[in-house]
């Protein structure tokens, strides 16, 4: 689903991504793991065009995307929910979601924001209050819903746990393992609590310093990797 090949991204004169090759299958669920500041945000932004790659390349569903603008990615079927979630605070929570329709119509239009709904209750009950209102945790998942909208093939996340409550924390990953049991998506996400990562990805890839120092299927995850990697 998902190629990254040799990928080399610069932050004005410093590079920040050396030569990073991962891939993620359809179906499955990739975490990136490593300290503050080591490169994962720099790779999500790499893969969906925010930065430039200055060289290497990006392949989704066998088609290059290296050149192409983050608008030509979602398109292609990428979904992505940075860091920070994003949201338009001062529009409701419905006028949310109907951004991330980008004016689709019809039938499928209100299909898709009940399938929302459904899949994030609190939503449906704050429907028509201002964005930026809502709880951290409610905001994140508003965030989801805004990229689930187009029914994107690639989904990616950028801590999704990151300040909010245990309650919401297990609700995103009852979420995640739910899209990921369809079969048809992939989800790559970086995340910080170690006992959430295990619990939802079926691949780990660790960075340090814009380089990947580890990598496997998180049944062979490597406990020695946690002092020597993830810890300060």
């Amino acid at each position: 689903m998902l190629q990254v090949d040799s990928l080399c991204v610069n932050h004005g004169e410093s590079r920040m991504l050396h030569d990073v090759s991962i891939s993620v299958s359809a179906g499955q669920v990739a975490c990136l793991m490593g300290r503050n500041g080591m490169g994962k945000t720099t790779l999500l932004k790499g893969i969906m065009g925010v930065l430039k790659a200055r060289t290497g390349g990006v392949f989704f569903e066998g088609k290059e995307l290296t050149h192409q603008s983050p608008a030509q990615r979602a398109r292609a079927g990428i979904g992505y929910v940075p860091q920070g979630r994003g949201i338009f605070p001062y529009l409701s929570v419905h006028e949310n979601l109907l951004m991330g329709l980008e004016a689709a119509s019809g039938p499928r239009q209100s299909e898709v924001l009940d399938e929302m709904y459904v899949l994030f209750p609190v939503l449906w009950e704050m429907r028509r209050r201002t964005a930026g209102a809502l709880s951290g945790g409610q905001q994140q998942q508003l965030a989801i819903a805004r990229a689930l909208v187009r029914r994107p093939r690639l989904l990616i996340l950028d801590e999704p746990t990151e300040g909010i409550q245990p309650s919401i924390m297990h609700l995103i990953e009852n979420t995640i393992q739910g899209l990921a049991r369809r079969g048809d998506m992939s989800i790559l996400l970086v995340e910080q609590f170690l006992d959430f990562a295990l619990r939802v990805a079926h691949h780990y890839h660790i960075m340090e310093t814009g380089v990947i120092v580890a990598q496997g299927a998180i049944s062979e995850f490597d406990e020695r990797a946690v002092s020597q990697y993830l810890t300060v």
